[in-house]
């Protein structure tokens, strides 16, 4: 259970491997009442035992709240997998499972949780045979985030190549929506508008617009912060930031001031205020937030 969908997957596919057959996967929250007896009790013609995976049982509220019932019912030969993101702790029907069966948690990673992902990306590139040094895999991760699906299929891409470095994942790994509105904002404010409509028409074609406004907005929020943050105060704990995230945000602040940093918060007002009433095409207020950024001196 949990929602880490990444470590779920693999842990379903080290059940299946070790399983003499196909598992049956079965929708949860689509079956009927009726259907329990074939799934928990049923024989198969073709095999000695079953592999059933359930998904998503919790949302059946008619089944899942008489469930614990059931599971002194289920066959010998059958090996029940239930997949559950968010299961209430506080019923009847979890307590029961938990004292039954095997319940393994999984948690999807967090921004808290950098340093962790960067072990665990190193050791997954010592897996595939590649050799991700310590800073390569920093940069890594602060380069695609914490997400172990796109960060696997990162490494994938990785290697492929002979060798790793950072200038090779800059080739070849594209950056993730935070990154690139670090790089978004920091390029409006070098005053360099052209490279400025360069990357907003890149991001146009890939990126949603209100989700791209939504973290300009936090991160300006943080520049902000951090342009009034005092020496003795700690940006990477304040706001749970990897290390170089953390230190190019103070760079940025230092060099922007409180001042300035407050005229782009009340730009940023305007511009949502803007999107709210839909004054005009987002990506046009966008642009306007922050050609009106990169004229602040």
């Amino acid at each position: 259970m949990g929602d880490n969908s990444f470590e779920i997957e693999r842990a379903l596919a080290e059940i299946a491997d070790n399983f003499d057959g196909v598992a049956e996967k079965i929708d949860g929250s689509q079956i009927q009442l009726s259907q329990l007896p074939d799934l928990l009790m049923g024989v198969s013609l073709f095999s000695s035992a079953r592999l059933v995976v359930i998904r998503d049982l919790g949302q059946n509220k008619a089944i899942w709240s008489d469930f614990g019932n059931w599971l002194g019912k289920i066959s010998d030969d059958i090996h029940l997998v239930l997949i559950e993101t968010k299961p209430d702790k506080r019923m009847t029907t979890f307590k029961s499972i938990k004292e039954a069966a095997s319940v393994k948690e999984f948690s999807a990673f967090s921004d808290k949780d950098f340093v962790t992902v960067e072990k665990w990306a190193t050791t997954e590139a010592e897996k595939m045979g590649l050799n991700l040094d310590k800073k390569s895999a920093q940069f890594l991760v602060e380069r695609v985030g914490v997400d172990q699906w796109q960060l696997f299929n990162a490494l994938k891409k990785l290697s492929l190549v002979d060798s790793i470095s950072i200038d090779v994942i800059k080739d070849i790994i594209d950056p993730n929506p935070v990154e690139n509105v670090f790089n978004l904002l920091e390029t409006a404010l070098g005053g360099d508008r052209t490279e400025l409509k360069q990357i907003l028409s890149r991001l146009e074609k890939t990126e949603d617009s209100y989700r791209l406004f939504a973290l300009l907005s936090s991160q300006a929020f943080q520049l902000f912060v951090a342009s009034a943050a005092e020496k003795t105060d700690n940006m990477q704990k304040d706001f749970a930031l990897h290390p170089f995230v953390a230190s190019r945000l103070g760079s940025l602040a230092k060099k922007v001031g409180s001042k300035n940093a407050s005229k782009i918060i009340d730009i940023f007002i305007k511009a949502d205020d803007d999107m709210k009433i839909s004054k005009a095409d987002p990506w046009l207020i966008i642009e306007k937030a922050l050609m009106q950024i990169s004229l602040i001196k």
